[in-house]
């Protein structure tokens, strides 16, 4: 990875790491939240659920946006609103007061994917996005552990409060470093003419004989497009519905358990918040090794001649993580669980980097706003009601001996599923490769291929 690809990578892992932080704030100062305002775990998740809500809502013509504008520039002022929106979180003086600030937030959040999405395409390569997708993502990972770890450890120390405040500072500054990116061209990165570093994706689909889908092949700049033919075309590619569903059964489970794990972890093994916050800390390292590790290790295959490899390592991921999760949570011994837990949860990250690759591989260069605007909005829907479900679960079995278990246990049944749907991506991913690499050569002509 180059320093200028390393530094894309950083940024923009810092920018979804601050996103992760002000929901995890949530999960680490849950109790103080409850008993500021006299709410719930229900009207808890709501304040999660929120934001992912109108996350959704707003991705679509944020995509728009970010498939004919200047994004560096779009991407800097949505971070410097977030920045807006945690004062405002961090000063609320209700509950309604705190469920509008988080609606901001929701609101300015919807900025961040298609703009990433977008943005990575035409900074980095093909064949490296794996990589680099896995360093963003870790990034996001980390971000998650501070605002758990530090949020928490403030909250404890002074107030939950400041455990909100002490990240508009972050804010503001990733803000002015974004700003200051170049703007990169569109269509993605001139390729080299070293054959030692050429994308070896258009050699392995011609030795194999794959054609594109001649009906779906591209012959003018869909950048002029309506926005609803935009999303009719983005949702008959194939491979892209095949990993919005899989992608949003997997994030329904994670949006849940994520908004209370030290919650959980707290009744479920008998611990002091103190120790809960690091034991998530441990698993949350393993999230980041999942992420790292599947990055490099498809972009490797992929380059070994492996093209289906960002398809299948997500299917496999998925399909053999429940068992591990399942028995992590029965247990109620936390030295026996945490490994699992921290096995479970690096399988589950594993996933994202290689269908992170893959969305970018099937789509025109001109739709990666759009289509990421998509998926985002589709997947975010399914993923809002999560953490409202699993708080409403948990209030429900509140009396039961190990309802937290029970609770948690149900949330897991959409993971093998999941992993199912996935694998039926394995039959499509390189005729739509295929038929985004000619849509390219059709709509620019002398220019080389993705």
């Amino acid at each position: 990875m180059t320093a200028g690809t390393a530094r894309i990578a950083v940024l923009f892992g810092a920018t979804l790491g601050l996103s992760g932080a002000a929901t995890a704030t949530i999960s680490a100062t849950t109790d103080d939240i409850e008993h500021a305002f006299g709410v719930g775990n229900a009207e808890v998740g709501l304040l999660v659920s929120v934001v992912t809500l109108l996350g959704a809502l707003f991705a679509i013509p944020v995509g728009v946006v970010a498939d004919r504008f200047r994004r560096t520039r779009l991407l800097a002022a949505s971070v410097a609103c977030w920045a807006v929106a945690l004062v405002l979180s961090g000063t609320a003086q209700s509950y309604w007061w705190m469920l509008a600030a988080r609606s901001l937030l929701g609101v300015v959040t919807a900025a961040a994917g298609p703009l990433i999405a977008s943005l990575v395409g035409d900074y980095v390569p093909g064949y490296r996005r794996g990589r680099v997708y896995g360093v963003i993502l870790g990034g996001e990972l980390i971000g998650t552990g501070c605002g758990f770890v530090v949020s928490g450890e403030i909250a404890g120390l002074v107030s939950w409060r400041l455990a909100m405040l002490w990240l508009v500072p972050v804010g503001a500054l990733l803000a002015w470093l974004i700003h200051r990116l170049p703007e990169p061209a569109r269509g993605g990165p001139t390729r080299t003419a070293d054959r030692a570093d050429r994308d070896p994706m258009p050699g392995m689909l011609a030795e194999r004989g794959i054609r594109p889908v001649e009906r779906m092949v591209l012959h003018d700049d869909p950048a002029k497009r309506s926005l609803w033919w935009a999303i009719g075309y983005v949702l008959r590619v194939r491979t892209n519905v095949v990993i919005i569903v899989a992608s949003a059964l997997g994030y329904f489970f994670f949006a849940a358990i994520r908004s209370f794990a030290i919650v959980y972890a707290m009744r479920q093994y008998s611990l002091p918040k103190s120790v809960a916050s690091l034991l998530v800390v441990v698993i949350g390292a393993g999230a980041v090794v999942g992420v790292l590790a599947g990055g490099r290790l498809t972009d490797r295959l992929l380059r070994r001649g492996h093209p289906r490899v960002r398809v299948a390592v997500p299917a496999v991921c998925l399909l053999i993580l429940a068992p591990v999760l399942a028995a992590a949570v029965a247990s109620t011994d936390a030295l026996l669980a945490v490994p699992l837990l921290a096995i479970g949860t690096a399988v589950l990250a594993a996933a994202n980097p290689p269908f992170d690759a893959a969305r970018l591989d099937i789509m025109h260069p001109r739709l990666w706003g759009r289509a990421e605007a998509v998926r985002t909005a589709l997947r975010s829907i399914a993923e809002t009601s999560g953490p409202v479900g699993l708080g409403l679960v948990a209030d429900a079995l509140h009396t039961v001996p190990q309802g937290w278990t029970y609770a948690v246990l149900l949330f897991m049944a959409p993971l093998p599923v999941a992993g199912l749907i996935a694998l039926l991506g394995l039959r499509t991913y390189l005729r739509d490769v295929a038929t985004a690499l000619a849509s390219v050569r059709a709509t620019s002509p002398g220019t080389a291929a993705r």
